[in-house]
């Protein structure tokens, strides 16, 4: 099945049509941050959900950000209900292997998870990184508000005038509402926690997203 998956994403008809519950458990806390992986989270925290890539690796870049008070992995932006780790590696569900991030607001921001991510892999890359191939490995944001929408629209028209002027082509990341979250199987959460020389694909391009630089206020002649 690995070695069969389709380089397009099926259609809702087409997709597998997967389960109405889970077929696993999911762990209850953060190997590394020791908080709940799953919700409902405290009062005043934030959601950002990202794909970039084998989510192993895409999962630690973000819980050793400040302010990230969990992270999980799961597959998001696909048609199959509760899919499993094979079915989405099939790319019969056009799920995209993803990191949902908890953040407090107060100590970081959306902009500094949008630099992270941008600077953590390839967005130009399609159906890939890397060496990883299949659709689920696509770049994406899937946002949680209008304020998040516009800010990752805003952000990728950003990074990709400076990607531009470095010989990269057209950003592929897909920017949408988000949906369904499926939460991935236990042995995925935190897996470089638990496995530390386990395999990271995730890799950046070396270009530096211009996200949160605002142009110094210019002085007014009294």
């Amino acid at each position: 099945m690995l070695f069969s998956r389709q380089l397009h994403l099926p259609s809702a008809e087409e997709a597998l049509k997967g389960r109405a519950e889970p077929g696993f458990p999911v762990p209850d806390r953060h190997t590394v941050l020791g908080n709940p992986l799953t919700g409902p989270y405290p009062e005043g925290l934030l959601v950002a959900d990202f794909g970039l890539g084998c989510f192993w690796g895409a999962e630690r870049k973000f819980w050793q950000a400040p302010g990230v008070w969990t992270t999980l992995v799961g597959y998001q932006g696909g048609h199959t209900q509760n899919p499993t780790y094979e079915e989405v590696c099939s790319g019969l569900t056009a799920h995209t292997e993803a990191v949902r991030v908890v953040y407090d607001p107060s100590i970081t921001s959306y902009a500094a998870l949008l630099k992270l991510f941008w600077e953590s892999h390839d967005p130009t890359q399609g159906f890939r990184q890397g060496n990883d191939v299949g659709t689920q490995y696509r770049s994406a944001i899937y946002t949680h508000s209008p304020d998040q929408q516009s800010e990752a629209e805003a952000s990728r028209a950003a990074y990709q005038s400076v990607l531009t002027k470095s010989g990269y082509g057209d950003i592929t990341t897909e920017i949408l509402p988000a949906g369904p979250f499926y939460p991935a199987e236990a042995y995925h959460q935190q897996y470089l926690d638990k496995n530390p020389a386990g395999y990271c694909g995730i890799g950046g391009t070396g270009v530096s997203c211009p996200i949160g630089v605002a142009p110094a206020p210019q002085a007014t002649e009294q």
